[in-house]
C-alpha cells in the first residue's frame, strides 16, 4: 500500500476515534444528570428502555473505538491493509468501506459461510 493511502486511512481513523470519544463524553454526562421521579410505570419503562438502548449504542461505539485503535496500531507497525488469514492485501475499496477490517473479502466471506453453517 502506498504511503499516501496509509496517511489517508490514518486521517479517517483518527477522526472517527475523536468523534467517538466526543460522543462518549456527552453520553456519560447525559446519563449522570438526575431524571424526574415518574410515578407512571409506563413513563418509567419508556425512560428505562431509552437508557438501555443508549447503553447498547455506546457499547457498540466503545467496541468500534477499540477496533479503530487496533487499526491505528497496525498502521504504525506496517501491517494495515494485510489480511490476518491469507496475508494478502485487502482491497482499497473494502478498506474505504470498513477501515477497521482485518480480513480480505474472500476470507471474510468464508468466515461468514462457516459461521452460518454452524448455526444451522
Amino acid at each position: 500500500m502506498r504511503q499516501k493511502d496509509i496517511e489517508y486511512f490514518k486521517k479517517i481513523l483518527t477522526n472517527q476515534l475523536k468523534e467517538l470519544l466526543i460522543h462518549a463524553g456527552d453520553a456519560v454526562s447525559g446519563m449522570t444528570t438526575p431524571k424526574e421521579n415518574l410515578p407512571d410505570p409506563a413513563d418509567r419503562a419508556t425512560i428505562d428502555t431509552e437508557r438501555n438502548l443508549m447503553l447498547l449504542i455506546r457499547d457498540r461505539e466503545r467496541q468500534l473505538a477499540v477496533k479503530i485503535s487496533k487499526a491505528l496500531l497496525r498502521i504504525e507497525n506496517g501491517t494495515f491493509g494485510i489480511c490476518d488469514k491469507c496475508e494478502e492485501g485487502i482491497a482499497f475499496k473494502r478498506l474505504e468501506a470498513r477501515p477497521v477490517t482485518t480480513l480480505c473479502i474472500d476470507c471474510k466471506t468464508k468466515e461468514e459461510t462457516y459461521e452460518n453453517a454452524r448455526r444451522v
